[in-house]
């Protein structure tokens, strides 16, 4: 089968349209915090790692703001 030049170049221009600098929908009101807790939870595969990566990073600023608050 022989696709015409026209068509292919179609394809790749509006394969590289659409809105540039913008990441999800136009209503989206999650923030990313939200986002990665409702994927953690999911059955998707990986998506324990996410929720323990949260955990690990709820932990750590936990320490820095213990940190910072006995700090003279």
């Amino acid at each position: 089968m022989r696709t015409s030049a026209p068509t292919i170049v179609l394809v790749l221009l509006a394969a590289c349209g659409g809105q540039s600098g913008k990441s999800g929908a136009a209503g989206d009101t999650l923030t990313e915090r939200q986002r990665d807790s409702i994927l953690a939870q999911s059955r998707i595969p990986g998506a324990a790692g996410v929720g323990r990566a949260m955990k690990a990073a709820d932990s750590t600023s936990a320490r820095i703001r213990a940190t910072d608050s006995v700090a003279p």
